[in-house]
């Protein structure tokens, strides 16, 4: 499961018009099914617009698979059919652990607030699920 976009080197992603890069990987972005069409639509851009071909995966972009997992995304890895995130809701507040579903696509917040990175960094290293 993944998708590809266009993405600046300077970073920053393509959107549909192909003249402007967001910040973000969103609904508005340019992405593509497979590399070969991807890569046709990079090296048709003039000089001003170079762009780089982008595999995008529930591990390196879970939001976009995600679309109910809000805050930002610290680190993620995966566990059978399940991706975990560390997550900050808003920036400031506590960290938690986010269980993202592939199969049903369910987001699940675990109870459990972390204040430091370091708390946080441990309970993730040996989640269970």
């Amino acid at each position: 499961m993944s998708i590809f976009a266009l993405q600046s080197p300077a970073g920053g992603f393509l959107d549909e018009d192909l003249k402007r890069f967001n910040k973000e990987f969103d609904d508005w972005c340019v992405q593509f099914d497979s590399f070969e069409d991807a890569n046709i639509i990079a090296q048709s851009l003039d000089k001003k617009r170079t762009a780089d071909v982008i595999e995008i995966t529930p591990l390196s972009y879970p939001k976009y698979f995600f679309h109910t997992l809000k805050g930002i995304i610290h680190a993620t890895r995966q566990i059978e059919d399940k991706i975990i995130c560390i997550v900050e809701p808003h920036m400031g507040q506590n960290f938690r652990i986010a269980v993202c579903d592939l199969t049903t696509k369910n987001v699940r917040i675990t109870n459990t607030s972390y204040k430091n990175v370091l708390s946080v960094e441990g309970a993730f290293a040996h989640f269970e699920i």
